[in-house]
């Protein structure tokens, strides 16, 4: 247990992209697309600066959240931690320190898309006080 003592949770940069991606091919392969590009995380992240989060122990990367807004809400997307470093609050202090830079840009409300099979990532989020919505369907085009 030692060795979590020193988790740091910083802001996501580009240079951070291969490791994330590849921490990403084993948490969330299944929700990887084109739109995850080293192009477009880059647009993302300047788009959106200081929001991501990674978490980092000894230098490597064990825990990602892209994090941005349009301007009226927030979203969270790709929230993973590596499954031997789960249960340490490493995705908690992610998901605050996210959130809170969302309510310093004056962002109110924030959402995140969690896979209707993903019992842990739902189990998460209620936990930290979210709600599931049950009046909303989800349509996506590719343009």
């Amino acid at each position: 247990m030692a060795e979590f003592l020193d988790i740091v949770i910083r802001p996501m940069t580009a240079d951070d992209y291969d490791e994330v991606f590849a921490m990403w091919q084993i948490t969330t392969k299944r929700a990887l697309s084109d739109a995850d590009s080293r192009e477009n995380i880059a647009f993302y992240l300047d788009r959106n600066p200081g929001m991501s989060q990674i978490a980092e122990i000894g230098g490597k990367v064990v825990g990602t959240v892209l994090c941005g807004h349009d301007g009226r809400r927030g979203f969270i997307h790709h929230m993973a931690v590596l499954p031997e470093y789960r249960r340490h609050q490493i995705a908690k202090r992610m998901a605050e320190k996210a959130i809170k830079s969302l309510a310093d840009a004056g962002i109110a409300k924030t959402h995140i898309f969690c896979y209707t099979n993903n019992s842990l990532g739902q189990s998460f989020w209620k936990a930290m006080g979210w709600e599931k919505r049950d009046d909303v369907y989800v349509f996506s085009c590719y343009n």
